[in-house]
């Protein structure tokens, strides 16, 4: 029985092994991390499931002033307990899902996201212990459900928008998911989708089959080269 169990084992750690490896090559620690004092940051869960890799998304509870009833990450706003940013995406997370710190392997950090002109958000990536079971605290999350990473490069319903910002256009990406489990209809959109696209590009390396903002031979420079164009172009609150 052992040695079924460690069969069955070995095509998932792969999957994980190589997912973390290449997820390192993107690390960008805290390269950005001194741009603001006013920090977010986001847990972007993984877990290998049924021979996929799977990513773990909330939806917000409709009590919510901010958001409410949106799909997003768990995740929050930096305080000043936390040492950096993958202590405060651990932090949420466990408020959030109940997931507590030994029970997530953090890769990497990756380019952050900037909201407006000095919030930043930071996409912490893990990997989820395999026996997780989500508890969702009812004053902040509705429910919790997973999504197969590469639904982000084929989704079954997609459409785009763009935005105009800072004299940018910015391509926002919507998903529809329907869940198979309960049969529920999530929609993803926002920072949300744009964090999950690029982690799928990151560990399955594949071209999506609509148009995207990001170069699939380069997605750091490209990532960063968004980044700092939004940055640069932020109106100052001075």
């Amino acid at each position: 029985m052992s040695r079924i169990r460690a069969s069955a084992e070995r095509p998932r750690k792969s999957l994980i092994d190589d997912a973390k490896a290449r997820l390192k090559k993107h690390d960008v620690g805290t390269k950005y991390s001194h741009l603001s004092s006013n920090k977010y940051s986001v847990l972007l869960p993984l877990l290998a499931k049924e021979g996929k890799l799977q990513l773990l998304f909330t939806l917000r509870s409709e009590k919510l002033r901010r958001s409410p009833g949106e799909v997003c990450f768990p995740g929050g706003k930096s305080e000043p307990t936390d040492v950096d940013d993958v202590a405060t995406a651990l932090r949420e997370a466990q408020e959030e899902v109940g997931l507590h710190p030994h029970q997530v392997e953090t890769v990497c950090c990756l380019v952050p996201y900037l909201l407006d002109s000095d919030t930043l958000i930071t996409p912490v990536v893990g990997f989820l212990d395999q026996h997780f079971q989500a508890q969702p605290n009812p004053d902040e999350v509705k429910s919790v459900f997973l999504v197969p990473l590469d639904y982000f490069l084929h989704p079954h319903v997609y459409h785009q928008n763009y935005l105009t910002r800072c004299g940018h256009h910015i391509l926002i990406h919507c998903f529809e998911y329907t869940n198979p489990e309960d049969g529920v209809t999530y929609q993803i959109n926002g920072i949300t989708a744009k964090f999950a696209l690029f982690l799928a590009l990151i560990i399955l390396g594949e071209k999506p089959i609509f148009e995207m903002e990001f170069n699939l031979n380069d997605l750091i420079s490209s990532s960063e080269e968004i980044f700092l164009k939004l940055k640069q172009h932020a109106p100052s609150k001075l």
